[in-house]
């Protein structure tokens, strides 16, 4: 199993130049973590210039980077906007070439006011699916992911509910866009991610691990002390034969020990649905 992790938690530091990237590629080996995943609100730009001294970095730590969350944003109401969130991922894309990044983490976009249902989901289709073959061509996966709220958001995700989610993924079905499963988002929406998972399990090509306090509420809390059926879900996903990265988000904003006890618990719980299959 490859692990790695979205340091949420290490945001405010990132953003106000309190800790470098190359920081966080050094607590992310010591961690003892495959890979050391990033958001593309940090980097320092998006050209080969800017980026490879970065990849050099990660290297020098010990870790790869697997993963960069972006934000696109493609329900908004303006086309003009719509179709810059396009321009937008296709400079995504080309940071991660620099970067040796396989995967992009999409989104549909947010619920803005006054979306209509129908108008929402094509218009998230439409986005979601306009670079895939640009991605494949150049290395990278794209991968669409049962969201709640990004980075600098106003919104919760227009597909947050899980039917909205779930008619997106019927009707990117054969586009060659790929899933990444988050095990927490669908309980803000007071919904079970387990039968979720289990209709969507085929595309999931990277898994999220994460939690929450409690049910209805977006409020994530240490990986493993929260509601998410970890147990559960990491069992079917060893029944499905899963073998993509395992990323743990850590989103608790606890401070560094929360990682050192959250990847240690995923870890063991991995391997313990593991061992249940033997």
């Amino acid at each position: 199993m490859r692990m790695s992790c979205l340091p949420v938690s290490l945001y405010a530091d990132l953003s106000a130049g309190r800790r470098t990237l190359a920081d966080w590629f050094r607590f992310a080996a010591a961690l003892g973590l495959d890979g050391a995943d990033i958001s593309v609100a940090h980097l320092p730009g998006r050209d080969a210039a800017s980026l490879t001294p970065l990849r050099r970095q990660a290297t020098d730590a010990g870790v790869v980077i697997p993963m960069m969350v972006t934000y696109t944003d493609f329900t908004h109401p303006d086309a003009a906007t719509r179709a810059r969130q396009v321009d937008e991922l296709r400079s995504c894309i080309e940071a991660a070439t620099h970067l040796g990044v396989g995967y992009l983490r999409v989104t549909a976009g947010q619920n803005h006011p006054d979306i209509q249902r129908d108008e929402g989901i094509a218009w998230a289709c439409a986005g979601l699916t306009a670079c895939v073959e640009e991605a494949r061509a150049a290395g990278v996966t794209l991968c669409y992911e049962n969201h709640t709220i990004g980075y600098g958001w106003s919104h919760y995700d227009f597909s947050l509910p899980s039917d909205i989610y779930l008619e997106i993924v019927r009707k990117t079905e054969g586009s060659g866009l790929q899933l990444l499963f988050d095990t927490a988002n669908n309980l803000v929406n007071g919904e079970e991610p387990l039968p979720i998972l289990e209709a969507v399990i085929n595309r999931v090509a990277v898994l999220h691990v994460a939690d929450m306090a409690r049910k209805g509420v977006f409020e994530p809390t240490v990986v493993g002390t929260g509601v998410s059926p970890l147990a559960a879900l990491f069992h079917r996903l060893h029944q499905h034969g899963f073998n993509g990265w395992v990323s743990v988000e850590e989103g608790s904003k606890t401070g560094e020990e929360e990682f050192w006890r959250a990847i240690p618990l995923v870890r063991a719980l991995w391997e313990e649905a593991k061992m249940a299959l033997a």
